[in-house]
């Protein structure tokens, strides 16, 4: 498998994106996301799974609507979402205004060239 195909097996099965980190450690493939950005991820997800569970599941729910309609670049996906986490919790916007962005991606169509 390559380091992408991991990335999303890792986001899509709400593993642990810590657990990702050790793993990706023994593939000589670079990665989106330096290792403290997945780990403030993974964080921000089990803050917002034990605050916000409504939030957490519709960014899920989100995503796993992304993938069905299948109309971009399907690498971007994990990747997006994973942007949308590490935006959660800091400056002046909620988790539930990031939700209500990252949502508005199902307007949009993009499609693979």
């Amino acid at each position: 498998m390559s380091l992408i195909e991991i990335f999303t097996d890792y986001v899509l099965n709400r593993k642990s994106l810590k657990e990702y980190v050790e793993v990706r450690k023994t593939i000589n493939e670079r990665g989106e996301f330096n290792d403290a950005k997945l780990i403030r991820a993974q964080e921000i997800l089990e803050r917002l799974k034990a605050e916000e569970p409504e939030v957490y599941e519709g960014m899920y729910e989100t995503l796993a609507k992304v993938y069905a309609r299948n109309a971009g670049l399907t690498v971007e996906y994990p990747i997006e979402f994973i942007r949308q986490i590490l935006r959660m919790y800091r400056g002046h916007e909620t988790p539930t205004q990031v939700y209500e962005e990252y949502k508005r991606v199902l307007e949009h169509y993009h499609h693979d060239v």
